[in-house]
């Protein structure tokens, strides 16, 4: 995984140095030469009269921001190529470099603002102008052109890269073409091209997470690896997230300002992950510091003990730093125990036996009634935060009794309780409320609650939503006949105590987990759910919870090193993002064929390939968007490729 030291102030869009990039080019070019056995049998690619041979590819010098006006000249941040020349997109221009316009060069090289004072249009003053964020001592709009600043604060594009409405953008793609306006394959073969392209391409694999360096060629011959088909269309694609939790933004606290920044910059950031649900438990989840419910005065059905005082200490401020980068984050909320005085008995027998674990929900009018203004309270609280709940399901896992609040629920008791006391509580308080018939896990009656509550006429006209996780996906097909979104609500943590091998010490957070995690990320998808969750989205390195009994180090994604106060980004946080940062709201999922892939295509009409390879590294080949684009793929690693 990758380390982010909490002394690093450089955020995490990490970049190649300058040197490195020119020289990769020339590089390629002398070993493709130092290869050859008879110069007079095989020579470079013939290329147009508007490019030029770089080694064995041709390349248009005039416009590849990463070979300007000849073979290995890249480039800096901020600048394209045009005319052969590196320009800068946005800012100044001060000794050589594109710089912002902030309080050190404010309109010119030469103006400095006193003290205390931020560069606003171009011009000194104590404050941003409305509708500008201030970026260090730069104002600026953030969704809009700064390059600097593109979806957030800190947040660059790449080297030859626009920014258009927050959102990092390719001016031009490096092409490479042969004799008849095609591409020299890295095989010798000779392929066909049409020239540039607007495409990007993204690559990881061990070692090498999120690769935006890699070349991306189209060619007009030779047979597809992956081939998209974006007439053939499937479910609209809602989005991914994660679940929020009183660890974990425990564990954030312990990083500096900028790391922890940088840690909801990966999550929901418009150049990170681009999450766009967040999942808030009611209550104690197995992740809060300790077990609690909202309200535990003993047999009090009017709720007078009813608060979120607890919430406002970690889980509020972790809400809210996510609604800082991204104001628009969709929330739902799941309770794990309702609190203890509405169960019955017995607990879970453990290690410790403790009220909040196991037990059963009570049936009787008046503990049903309260639960449901208990779950009304939540929502209209965290709205008086200012932090909308959009949906809201029952319990957690409702088959399941372990130790960690839990509880259990008969079918019978839960299409009562949704069809006689939350339904209509809904209705009438907080009619926007959405229901959500979950999270279901497969264990137990799990399905028979599932076709009791949808078979009952009052309890199924409530419901608005289908919340399914770990062994539930082999029901999503047949749940598609009740025309509702169907959400995976809860990714797997990997590290399972029942398998081989368990590392009971701490979690592996490796790459056999990214790949676990791809698998279930792809299958759940195909299956056809609307929305996809991560489970935990921050833990520390050991990942274990207040499980009292069972001792179970999960995996995340993104880990803090308690010890040496860093920050760790996880193999399995850059599966998510291949496909997250990529896939829009709105999208349909549409089909492939050949490899392993997903694809996707987006509302402004870009399609999405993301390809996993679990074999040695090779050139592969991509049929989409009426092209074939031809690009490395690494060895057990993942590439995406967005193309129109």
């Amino acid at each position: 995984m990758t380390s982010i030291p909490a002394a690093s102030r450089d955020g995490l869009r990490w970049a190649k140095p300058s040197f490195v990039r020119a020289i990769i080019p020339l590089a390629l070019a002398l070993l493709i030469s130092a290869c050859k056995k008879d110069d007079a049998k095989i020579t470079g690619p013939s290329c147009p009269v508007d490019q030029m041979a770089c080694g064995p590819i041709c390349l248009d010098v005039t416009a590849d921001p990463m070979n300007c006006g000849g073979c290995g000249i890249p480039c800096s941040t901020g600048q394209i190529c045009q005319g052969g020349a590196c320009q800068c997109v946005s800012g100044l221009v001060c000794n050589g470099a594109c710089v912002p316009s902030d309080a050190t060069h404010c309109g010119d090289c030469a103006t400095s603002c006193p003290s205390g004072q931020v560069c606003s249009s171009n011009i000194c003053s104590s404050a941003c102008s409305v509708g500008q964020t201030p970026c260090g001592t730069a104002c600026t709009d953030t969704n809009g052109d700064d390059v600097f600043n593109c979806g957030g604060c800190g947040m660059p594009c790449a080297p030859g890269k626009i920014c258009s409405g927050g959102i990092c953008l390719d001016v031009s793609a490096t092409g490479a073409t042969g004799s008849d306006g095609g591409m020299a394959g890295v095989d010798g073969g000779a392929g066909g091209t049409t020239g540039t392209t607007e495409s990007t391409l993204v690559t990881s694999a061990p070692g090498a997470y999120w690769n935006t360096v890699g070349l991306l060629a189209e060619v007009t011959t030779g047979n597809a690896d992956v081939t998209v088909n974006d007439a053939s269309t499937a479910q609209t694609w809602e989005g991914f997230g994660g679940a929020f939790n009183e660890m974990g933004w425990n564990y954030l606290s312990m990083l500096s300002q900028s790391d922890r920044d940088n840690a909801i910059q990966l999550l929901y950031g418009a150049d990170g992950a681009r999450f766009v649900f967040g999942r808030i438990p009611i209550g104690a989840s197995d992740y809060a510091m300790d077990r609690y419910t909202l309200d535990e005065t003993a047999n009090d059905t009017t709720l007078a003990g009813f608060s979120i005082d607890r919430d406002k200490q970690l889980l509020i401020p972790f809400v809210k730093a996510a609604q800082a980068v991204k104001a628009n984050i969709r929330f739902w909320a799941s309770p794990w125990t309702p609190p203890t005085w509405m169960k019955q008995g017995p607990p879970s027998p453990g290690k410790v036996v403790s009220a909040f674990d196991g037990g059963s929900m009570k049936d009787d009018d008046v503990t049903m009634t309260a639960y449901a203004q208990y779950l009304i309270k939540f929502v209209q609280a965290y709205g008086q935060q200012g932090i909308p709940i959009e949906a809201i399901s029952a319990q957690n896992e409702p088959n399941y009794t372990g130790n960690y609040p839990t509880c259990a629920w008969s079918p019978s008791t839960y299409t009562k309780f949704i069809g006689q006391f939350l339904g209509p509580a809904v209705a009438s308080a907080s009619p926007a409320t959405k229901i959500v018939l979950g999270t279901f896990n497969g264990g137990g009656s799990d399905r028979s609650i599932v076709s009791s509550v949808m078979g009952d006429t009052a309890a199924q006209s409530y419901v608005k939503l289908l919340g399914f996780q770990w062994g539930m996906v082999d029901t999503v097909g047949s749940a598609q006949s009740y025309h509702l979104p169907i959400w995976q609500s809860e990714h797997k943590c990997g590290n399972y105590p029942w398998a081989t091998p368990f590392n009971a010490t701490m979690a592996p957070n490796d790459q056999a987990y990214a790949v676990e995690s791809w698998g279930l990320i792809r299958d759940w998808i195909k299956a056809g759910v609307t929305a996809y969750s991560a489970w935990n989205m921050v833990l520390d390195t050991v990942g274990v919870g207040i499980d009292t009994t069972r001792v179970w180090p999960q995996d995340a994604l993104l880990t803090v090193d308690t010890q040496a106060k860093t920050l760790n980004i996880t193999p399995a946080y850059y599966v998510f993002r291949h496909v997250s940062r990529f896939a829009a709201t709105g999208a349909r999922v549409v089909a492939t064929s050949g490899g392993d892939a997903l694809a996707f295509k987006n509302p402004d009409g870009g399609i999405v390939a993301v390809m996993y390879n679990s074999g040695s590294a090779k050139t592969m080949t991509v049929s989409m968007a009426g092209k074939r684009l031809q690009f490395a793929m690494p060895g057990n690693g993942w590439a995406t490729v967005v193309s129109r």
